[in-house]
């Protein structure tokens, strides 16, 4: 198996700058890149431009010293065997140029092992725990909620992927306040159909699904002091079928009712109090959540001995930890970010590192309909549910679609680019491009070889594509290091691009046997991280189209 030459090179960069007596002076990890134009290299960093202002000197000097450094090191070393030269260029990077068997031998691991060439153990089977959605059940799933499930299932996938042990939770608000409303909306539903007059409060659930839960409450004779139950065990029947239909399965549904009925609250209060972090004032419950960074405490019980949101989040999150999960992860919406600070609070409180929790604030998305956005709000029952555009179109674009931005940028899903069978649909064009390649596979008389020579793989497009292969593993460290899968979108989109114009300019099945076979072999390494990516996303990936 070669080895990891990026390990080794970061290895290297470390040697020459202690060498040199300036690893001490760098305040941020060593990284190595891809290069976005190949032209300069395979591997670039830009350690010379950050240590440009902390050695006072230009960086294009700094990067001769060291490049001259790194030379004659990899002179000295196995290295010589992949890299061809080291070069300062540009502004003062440190661009690497590996020998071409170097990447003939990563698509050959790729070829032979598939899958499994592509995972990892950097996990180290760390316990971790997602959780995300979590919506209230008082209305079918809203875009909002579906882009959370999307975002939140794929970077568990990813996780999974490289070696974490990934569990999915979705945290059930199943009683307070909300719930009693969603009760009293049925109720007063039900008295309307029964022919009587009511006045209807603004905040109460307005949608014509009210209508028919009274229906169904009605016909099952339910009582009025358990209308708000049962509306919502019906919600959350509806909201579980929309998850498994877009591809989401949990492992836990967390009922916050039966967490207030454990006494695991009352032993977390116990707790505080003993480490001196709860205390009582204006007849109200405090939690000193300022001795962590927060910008003011906070009540965890009011005066009236109703308990807060924090009270319940803060017994929550110890139970979390408590269950054998070393790294927590919530994906929150935008209307939760200045909550994020007194929670990290909490778990601080009980020992833990803030850096053990992961809040993900994921943007609300727009959806566009002949390029005019639809309008939404949730307690008049105007919006576009999760279902909604799984019946327009399809688990697949709609997977793909909330996933191509940016979790902290707001994201535009236009409905009509979505259901287009054209390479102006970004899901269409990964997956034709999975077909096309199966396609190829299948009408070929030619067998890839087990002593394949890929050095006959010399053209621009053959060999930008292999390297475009090898971006794969990079890709999703940056999804684990950012908590977000959109950049393997992106790849994927690159990947599928690669392939297409490798494919317009060359042809695969030729006269030339061993042409043939290396070519084959190439493709099928394209099949194998494009169906390797798309499953990941939660995306099928179709052999015809």
């Amino acid at each position: 198996m070669p080895k990891d030459i990026k390990v080794e090179l970061i290895d290297l960069v470390t040697r020459c700058l202690t060498e040199l007596g300036w690893l001490a002076n760098t305040l941020e990890k060593i990284s190595l890149e891809f290069p976005t134009d190949n032209r300069f290299g395979d591997f670039s960093t830009n350690i010379a431009l950050k240590l440009s202002k902390l050695l006072k000197r230009p960086p294009q000097a700094i990067a001769a010293e060291l490049a001259a450094c790194l030379q004659q090191e990899i002179t000295k070393s196995e290295l010589k065997k992949l890299v061809t030269q080291v070069k300062v260029e540009g502004v003062g990077f440190i661009n690497f140029y590996l020998k071409e068997n170097y990447f003939y031998e990563k698509l050959k691991l790729i070829i032979t092992q598939g899958k499994e060439a592509l995972s990892s153990n950097a996990g180290g089977a760390r316990k971790v725990l997602i959780e995300f959605v979590s919506a209230n059940p008082t209305g079918s799933l809203s875009v909002a909620h579906a882009r959370q499930a999307a975002v939140g299932d794929c970077l568990a996938n990813v996780l999974s992927f490289i070696g974490f042990d990934v569990k999915r939770e979705y945290y059930l608000n199943d009683e307070g306040n909300q719930i009693n409303i969603l009760g009293a909306s049925v109720g007063l539903r039900l008295k309307e159909l029964k022919g009587e007059k009511i006045e209807f409060p603004q905040n109460y659930y307005q949608g014509d699904y009210i209508y028919d839960i009274a229906r169904k409450a009605d016909s099952q004779k339910i009582k009025d002091a358990d209308l708000g139950n049962f509306a919502a065990d019906y919600i959350l029947k509806i909201i579980k079928q929309e998850l498994i239909d877009f591809g989401v399965n949990f492992d836990c549904w967390y009922s916050q009712k039966q967490l207030a009925k454990s006494g695991k609250i009352e032993q977390a209060f116990s707790q505080l109090k003993e480490k001196g972090f709860l205390y009582e004032q204006d007849g109200a419950l405090w939690f000193k959540s300022t001795a962590f960074g927060d910008d003011k405490d906070r009540v965890i019980v009011k005066s009236n001995g109703s308990q807060t949101y924090l009270a319940t989040d803060i017994a929550y999150h110890e139970d979390k930890f408590n269950r054998g999960f070393s790294w927590l992860i919530n994906l929150w919406g935008p209307d939760h970010h200045g909550y994020i600070n007194r929670v990290k609070a909490a778990i601080e409180a009980f020992g833990h590192s803030p850096k053990d929790l992961n809040v993900i604030i994921v943007q609300l998305a727009t959806i566009f309909r002949n390029g005019q956005p639809i309008q939404m709000s949730t307690r008049r029952g105007q919006y576009i549910t999760l279902r909604e555009i799984l019946d327009e179109v399809g688990a697949d674009a709609a997977r793909f679609f909330f996933l191509m931005r940016r979790t902290s940028s707001h994201l535009d899903f236009d409905l009509e680019i979505a259901k287009k069978q054209s390479a102006e649909n970004p899901v269409f064009y990964v997956q034709y491009a999975h077909a096309r390649i199966c396609s190829i596979l299948r009408s070929s008389v030619a067998q890839i070889k087990d002593n394949l020579d890929l050095a006959v793989l010399k053209e621009k497009e053959e060999l930008n594509l292999i390297k475009k292969l090898l971006e794969f593993n990079t890709t999703l460290n940056i999804c684990r290091v950012t908590c977000d899968p959109y950049m393997l979108t992106v790849y994927l989109q690159e990947l599928a691009e690669s392939f297409h114009k490798f494919y317009d300019l060359h042809r695969v099945l030729n006269q030339d046997k061993a042409l043939t076979c290396a070519r084959l072999a190439l493709i099928k390494g394209v099949k194998i991280v494009l169906s390797s990516g798309l499953e990941l996303l939660g995306i099928t990936q179709p052999e015809k189209m």
